[in-house]
């Protein structure tokens, strides 16, 4: 229930230097009272907001742990309730054995999310700053981090703000022609107003296309390792994670398996995938291997093509050079510390090509430099300057949003009733409010909401 006081273990389990037990709720500091003996001789219940209380948790007259408790009285707090917050010693039981007695006391023991979920119903979040928390919590790299914040500080929200402002002033428009047709207004939409549609719609499309940057930047970007055994897929994997995390030798087929590993490149979180080399192959085990890399070509945000620049090119490398999809591919030649004896101008589906020695480490900063131009290519450069949508629930509604304005032009254009226009408005508006949560179902919320951490 939404007035129940709740409680959680909002730190991780396991040992630490400080463990913190979250109460929120009317009765929170009812329930510090029963539990909390303060060093000093003041009252538990007349502790003072935003303030810290050294003292000791007690089971009736059984000592559990020495704490220092803050309290803070709401609606100036996170979830807009009295919260109480409870620093205990870390560990695997003093925590636990505190919420346990917080829970006995009348407490409920918090769902994942609910602590955030009472902030948006509360109104001290909307729904786009309830997210940006979960992806601030699970965020990558600074630069991911980075747009999270921009969520957070509500950038998303005020730019829905605005053009929510500019399509009421069309509905207004609207409802006077449809409300009093004795006025005689014979223009359906002036020009300042047709002006209004246009801005939504030239703002939704960079939002909408903004998204799967800010996905990669968000989520890391998928990155495939690709070609015939031995041209050096794992020793490439190797030099740029700066460790020996693939098995390396001179026997083909070594890697059957993929291997996935995050690097972080300039801000950009990777998501690099060492497959097994492209043949073909009697060994059942290693055949299956060659098929998820196939299947990886055809699914990653980004291709590494690798050849041995010591040998020249033959069936295999044809045969993976034909599945790859020129947009997304950097082609790398190994092995330059070597002899060459490659021939690579019959490659021109491959824009880009970088030459490296994955084993002497030649040439990886220059493939770095290459894979971070890949994905920020002029949209993102400086996330910390630029909306860049991360979600897709927001790219869908914001799609929703587009849609329905381009069908109020249509309708204008082609003369049709001014119903239509109110018809197509109220699902922008609609669509809009879907965004910040001003029109959501509990369906959407228990989804949300049950992808954060238990305390958060």
């Amino acid at each position: 229930m939404m007035f129940d006081t709740i409680a959680a273990i909002s730190t991780p389990r396991g040992e630490g230097g400080i463990g913190i037990v979250r109460i929120s709720g009317k009765e929170a500091l009812d329930i510090l009272c029963e539990i909390f003996k303060p060093k000093s001789s003041r009252n538990v219940s007349e502790l003072k907001s935003y303030t810290i209380t050294y003292g000791h948790i007690y089971d009736g007259d059984k000592l559990i742990d020495e704490v220092l408790v803050s309290f803070m009285k709401g609606p100036r707090t996170y979830t807009r309730e009295d919260i109480v917050e409870i620093n205990c010693h870390g560990g695997y039981i003093i925590t636990e054995r505190v919420l346990e007695l917080v829970l006995k006391k009348g407490a409920k023991l918090a769902e994942p999310g609910e602590f955030t979920r009472r902030a948006f119903l509360n109104g001290r979040l909307d729904l786009t700053q309830a997210e940006s928390v979960m992806d601030i919590i699970h965020g990558k790299t600074e630069k991911s981090i980075s747009l999270s914040l921009n969520q957070l500080r509500g950038d998303l929200k005020e730019q829905i703000g605005v053009l929510k402002k500019l399509l009421l002033d069309v509905a207004a428009h609207v409802n006077v022609v449809l409300d009093y047709p004795e006025e005689g207004i014979d223009d359906p939409l002036p020009k300042n107003l047709r002006d209004n549609l246009d801005t939504v719609i030239a703002t939704t499309t960079k939002l909408i296309a903004s998204y799967d940057k800010g996905k990669m930047i968000k989520e890391g970007v998928k990155t495939a390792i690709v070609g015939k055994p031995n041209v050096g897929k794992s020793s490439l994997l190797n030099s740029v994670l700066r460790e020996e995390r693939a098995i390396v030798t001179r026997i083909a087929g070594t890697t059957r398996d993929t291997i996935e590993e995050i690097v972080n490149i300039k801000g950009i979180p990777l998501v690099m995938i060492d497959t097994a080399g492209i043949r073909e192959t009697e060994d059942e085990v290693e055949n299956i291997g060659v098929q998820k890399s196939k299947s990886l070509i055809k699914n990653a945000d980004l291709v590494l093509f690798v050849l041995d620049a010591s040998r020249e090119l033959d069936k295999e490398d044809f045969e993976i050079y034909e599945r790859i999809e020129s947009d997304k591919v950097i082609g790398i030649l190994n092995k330059i510390d070597i002899e060459r004896k490659i021939d690579i101008k019959n490659l021109t589906k491959v824009k880009k090509w970088i030459e490296i020695s994955a084993l002497e480490k030649i040439g990886i900063e220059d493939l770095e430099d290459e894979i971070y131009e890949y994905v920020v290519s002029g949209q993102v450069e400086d996330s910390s300057e630029k909306l860049v949508i991360t979600n897709v629930r927001h790219k869908s509604a914001l799609e929703k949003t587009k849609k329905a304005v381009e069908n109020i032009l249509e309708t204008i254009d082609m003369g049709y009733p001014m119903d239509l226009i109110a018809v197509d408005l109220n699902e922008a508006l609609d669509s809009l409010s879907e965004v910040t949560g001003e029109i959501s179902n509990e369906d959407l919320l228990d989804h949300i909401f049950s992808n954060f951490c238990v305390g958060k």
